[in-house]
């Protein structure tokens, strides 16, 4: 330890001088002893700012009883000490007082060096605690690093699983999509088919503008093969809604991933740091600094209710594809049945107008023969009663000629009454055979008019079948099962 400040040494001012002094001069000020700097109060030493010389006070003293003896005998007695030395004598240290010091100075400069020591072993135990505790801190954040970054790699590969499994369901879904918006497409050709299948039935004549069986089953399927296109359309809008929820929740996959690797390398960075790396630096400030936004369990809890959200939304596509198979499937099975029931129902009224055609040119065929009967018997009839003509002329030519005989000769005899009977019984079978004529050419318009009849409803028939042959034609073309549920 080293004491600032030191004595003040004496001055010579000027040569010798004998005069006398009255009075003392005023006391010099003592030496100014600066403190030094103690870490703490060593039992056992003095301080010098509490220390005086005892010197001074007894040369103060003896020269307080010169000038008292002076003043009572009138005579001084010379000082032993020189005028000019006077003043020094006052700032000086006894021998006592020098070794008091030297003996302060040595144990103080002791308990300095213990102090020192003793505190030079604390800062040693103080660094090497310290060092241990930091290079415990840092391995142990090093081991947290490691076990965060397995946690992230753990999330990352379920997020990635999940991100892939999604990813395909998605993809099934689209598939499906696309078979259903095919069907609902497909379905168009048998609709516009059973459509003009009653367009065609609609130019049917007459009686046959029947409300037959085939066109019930016409309006039936029309009415499926609608019914079913809404389905497939509707069906495919909630799996497009289905499909916008899966992008969403994959987009979401997709943030958490990319985040986590972005967190997972800058943590591989921040493990991999070493104190001898080149990249550290101070910032600082920065543990002052916290911009978290969660805590371990709310980031475990948002990927996992990330991937129970994705969870939630394979659950919603396989149930959506599972329905849309179904729905396919019930729905080809029900056009396929209605679109045969509809060939059965064409079939069995082809038959019915072919059987009715087929009665009714046997009818025309008989009616020709009649006709032809009947034009043949008016023929005979009209040359029997032309053939009647000269009987009947010569009787009653006899009769008119037999008129003329004279007197008593016109006698009603048996020739008389013969040709009498006769001209009655001609008359009689012409009347008949006009009669019959008159009947049978009746009957000849009744079976030319029957002809025409027939004919025109062998005509009908024969649109008839012409238009459902037609249709039955058109609907040959009915699309096969594979494309129905959506395959083409």
């Amino acid at each position: 330890m080293e004491f600032l400040g030191t004595t003040q040494t004496p001055a010579y001012c000027g040569p010798k001088k004998t005069c006398g002094y009255s009075s003392l001069p005023p006391v010099a000020p003592g030496p100014v002893i600066q403190e030094c700097y103690q870490p703490y109060y060593l039992p056992g030493y003095r301080y010098l700012n509490s220390w005086r010389p005892s010197l001074l006070c007894r040369i103060s003293n003896a020269q307080a009883c010169q000038d008292q003896g002076a003043a009572c005998q009138g005579t001084l007695k010379p000082p032993t000490v020189l005028p000019e030395l006077r003043s020094g004598l006052f700032c000086r240290y006894s021998p006592h007082d020098w070794d008091k010091s030297n003996e302060l100075q040595v144990r103080g400069a002791e308990a300095a060096r213990l102090w020192a020591g003793r505190l030079m072993g604390d800062s040693v135990r103080l660094m090497q605690d310290k060092d241990q505790l930091t290079r415990q801190m840092q391995e142990g954040t090093c081991r947290n690093l490691g076990q965060r970054l397995s946690d992230i790699g753990f999330w990352k590969s379920e997020l990635s699983y999940e991100l892939e499994r999604l990813l395909g369901e998605n993809q099934s879904l689209d598939t499906i999509k696309k078979r259903l918006e095919c069907a609902a497409e497909e379905v168009n050709s048998p609709l516009q088919v059973a459509l003009e299948c009653l367009y065609l039935r609609e130019k049917r004549i007459g009686i046959e503008l029947v409300h037959d069986n085939v066109e019930q089953n016409l309006m039936k399927e029309v009415d499926l093969l609608k019914c079913c296109q809404e389905q497939m359309r509707k069906l495919a809008q909630r799996i497009d809604i289905q499909m916008r929820d899966n992008r969403d929740a994959q987009h979401t996959l997709e943030r958490d991933l990319e985040d986590k690797s972005s967190a997972q390398f800058i943590d591989e960075k921040c493990f991999n740091l070493r104190n001898t790396s080149d990249s550290i630096n101070f910032f600082h400030g920065v543990e002052k600094v916290n911009g978290t936004i969660s805590v371990p369990e709310t980031w475990a809890k948002f990927s996992n209710d990330n991937i129970r959200h994705s969870q939630n939304m394979r659950a919603n596509t396989i149930r959506l594809q599972e329905e849309a198979a179904r729905l396919l499937e019930t729905l080809s099975d029900q056009m396929w049945n209605q679109f045969t029931n509809t060939n059965l129902a064409f079939n069995a009224r082809i038959s019915e107008v072919t059987n009715a055609k087929n009665k009714l040119q046997t009818q025309l065929a008989k009616t020709l023969q009649e006709i032809f009967q009947a034009e043949d018997t008016i023929m005979l009839l009209e040359r029997s009663i032309m053939a009647k003509e000269c009987p009947l002329k010569v009787a009653e030519t006899r009769l008119e000629c037999r008129t003329r005989r004279p007197s008593m000769e016109l006698c009603r005899d048996t020739p008389q009454f013969k040709l009498v009977n006769e001209v009655f019984t001609i008359n009689d079978s012409l009347q008949t055979l006009q009669l019959r004529l008159r009947e049978t050419q009746e009957t000849l318009q009744l079976l030319v008019m029957t002809k025409c009849r027939l004919e025109h409803e062998l005509a009908i028939k024969a649109n008839t079948l012409c238009i459902d042959k037609k249709c039955m034609g058109m609907r040959k073309t009915f699309p096969s099962t594979p494309r129905l549920v959506g395959y083409t």
